[in-house]
């Protein structure tokens, strides 16, 4: 797609066709931005991972500093899964799925996509999955 399809400052809105070439190309990019974030940010905390002195002479230092380190790494699987996610959602705008429910077939909001991207189920439909688990959880 060219460049000039998203020029700067471009929101999708519903004035236009829903998940038209221009909003696909808006979410792909918004997609692929975040993922590259999310792997700069792996990046940046394994080499401090690497690089930080691990000769703790203190045993509370020792302590505090493998707890930051647990930490950091369950961000870090958090992260490893959340781009899953964003591979997922950039296969569904290849095949023409992405934008839409997964359960009702029907157009998730643009605003719901703008602050989630990754989202598969409209609101309605997420939160009746929602209702649906603790009811499950309760029993």
């Amino acid at each position: 797609m060219s460049d000039t399809l998203i020029e700067a400052g471009y929101r999708p809105t519903e004035d236009e066709p829903f998940m038209n070439e221009r909003q696909r190309e808006y979410f792909r990019r918004k997609l692929m931005a975040w993922k590259d974030d999310i792997i700069r940010e792996s990046r940046e905390t394994l080499l401090t991972l690497q690089t930080e002195n691990e000769n703790h002479p203190d045993i509370a230092d020792r302590a505090s500093s493998e707890t930051d380190r647990s930490i950091e790494l369950r961000a870090r699987d958090r992260q490893r899964k959340l781009i899953s996610k964003i591979d997922a959602a950039l296969g569904r705008i290849d095949d023409g799925t992405y934008g839409y429910c997964e359960d009702t077939g029907e157009p998730i909001s643009l605003k719901r996509l703008e602050a989630r991207p990754i989202a598969t189920l409209s609101i309605e439909a997420q939160e009746r999955h929602e209702r649906n688990e603790r009811v499950y959880r309760e029993d």
